[in-house]
């Protein structure tokens, strides 16, 4: 029987090692003092299971980590959160993915990364199972496992009834690199949840609207795709609607798309409309913004929705 609200939150898993502020990076055997350095789970699929255990949903972690010690702090973290672990598969042989993220003083980051045990899963370790009872399937970065392999888990999960969703971690100038890579999976999502750049990179348009029907075109339901300080827009066939952002004051603008995803899908298991989910969504993110981490945050749906409507 599908548990209506659940959650499976499938693909990346990073642990995100963060450092604040950085102006630069000090040559040789140099050195610099900072503020703050914290150990974070993040990812697509990672930092979007945080958000949403924090915003009420039952979650459970699917996608593949190392054997390694970061991968035992993974776990560790994650379930400091409630979410449940046990459909992680933990590689030999390859380290869980990680990064390092010097965060500027405006709250922008370059980024140092490891793909990891991240680019080992695919559909033979897709927990078919545990996806035809759930409420959700949002898979962290398809394109880690390619078009037509996210495409075998999607659709069998909208065979069961399950709502099917993707955000993507390629930047927008390697979305356009990756376009015919990840194709094989648009018609088996009910929401792509983009932010602007990519939207532009993977359909070519220079305008963000026509970008958006371009996807719909190619077979996605609804696209909700992030603009940064200009917030949301959400794009379906019955038209687009635009949702401000929540002015904050920023620190960190790691896990924020992350953020956005989780709130977007909580909202609509709570029965809200794709608008008032891109609200709850913009306002998960704002809450993570102003400090450092994916997990920024000890706030709950009751603040989330204080926080839109204040």
């Amino acid at each position: 029987m599908s548990e209506a609200g659940s959650v499976i939150s499938l693909g990346v898993h990073v642990v995100d090692v963060l450092v604040r502020p950085v102006q630069e990076i000090p040559e040789g055997q140099g050195g610099a003092l900072v503020e703050q350095i914290r150990i974070t789970p993040a990812g697509s699929a990672g930092g979007t299971a945080v958000t949403l255990a924090k915003l009420g949903a039952r979650v459970r972690s699917a996608g593949a980590i190392g054997t390694d010690e970061l991968g035992d702090v993974l776990l560790d973290l994650l379930g400091r959160f409630g979410i449940d672990t046990s459909l992680l598969v933990r590689r030999e042989g390859v380290q869980t993915s990680a990064s390092v993220l010097p965060i500027r003083p405006d709250g922008s980051r370059p980024a140092f990364h490891v793909v990891g045990a991240n680019a080992t899963y695919n559909s033979n370790d897709a927990p078919w199972e545990a996806i035809a009872t759930a409420g959700y399937l949002h898979l962290g970065a398809p394109e880690f496992m390619g078009g037509e392999e996210a495409a075998k888990i999607l659709s069998f999960a909208r065979e069961r009834g399950v709502v099917t969703s993707a955000d993507l971690l390629a930047p927008g100038a390697q979305a356009a690199a990756i376009r015919d890579w990840i194709a094989p999976a648009f018609a088996h999502l009910d929401y792509l949840l983009p932010n602007d750049e990519q939207v532009l990179g993977l359909t070519g348009e220079r305008d963000l609207i026509a970008g958006c029907r371009a996807l719909l075109a190619a077979g996605v339901g609804c696209v909700a795709a992030t603009c940064g300080a200009d917030g949301a827009i959400v794009v379906d066939a019955d038209g687009v609607q635009r949702v401000p952002a929540v002015g904050v004051d920023v620190v960190d603008t790691t896990g924020c798309g992350d953020s956005f995803s989780a709130g977007f899908l909580r909202g609509l298991a709570l029965g809200r409309s794709r608008r008032d989910a891109a609200v709850l969504g913009c306002a998960a993110a704002a809450l993570v913004a102003q400090g450092l981490g994916s997990d920024h945050g000890n706030f709950d749906l009751a603040a989330a929705d204080a926080l839109s409507s204040s």
